[in-house]
């Protein structure tokens, strides 16, 4: 499967930490990430992880483009609800993408491990390819 992973700033710790708990799971998926939260995953992990642009300056979008186009399977968001994001349009686009798309979006530890766990069990792979719209399902 493709998985994004994506994290705010304050946020970053808890996802590589989470990251690297789960690392025999993303092990087997292709990984996808903003810039730094990629090249950080990276340096703690050695997994291979394709890094789109830091997200206040289109990482978010890109990662956005890749759910509408189908090519994206989960995403791992964990953001800062405590921290005004000057990309929060992005953010919110982002958001609103997984759910159009029906993608499963993780935004904290909790739903996090939920969605490994899931991986992990094989839950999600009837998902790829065949995932409704609002206004095609």
């Amino acid at each position: 499967m493709k998985i994004a992973l994506i994290a705010h700033d304050e946020k970053k710790d808890d996802l590589i930490q989470f990251f690297l708990e789960h690392a025999d799971v993303f092990s087997e998926h292709e990984l996808f990430a903003t810039g730094t939260t990629g090249r950080r995953l990276m340096k703690a992990s050695g997994l291979s992880i394709h890094c789109f642009q830091s997200g206040p300056l289109g990482g978010d979008q890109e990662i956005g483009a890749s759910i509408a186009r189908g090519e994206m399977d989960l995403v791992f968001f964990f953001r800062d609800p405590l921290t005004a994001q000057p990309h929060e349009p992005d953010v919110s686009a982002l958001v609103r993408l997984c759910d159009v798309y029906t993608v499963p979006l993780a935004t904290n530890i909790g739903t996090g491990t939920i969605l490994a766990e899931g991986l992990k069990r094989g839950d999600f792979d009837q998902l790829q390819g065949k995932r409704p719209t609002y206004g095609n399902s």
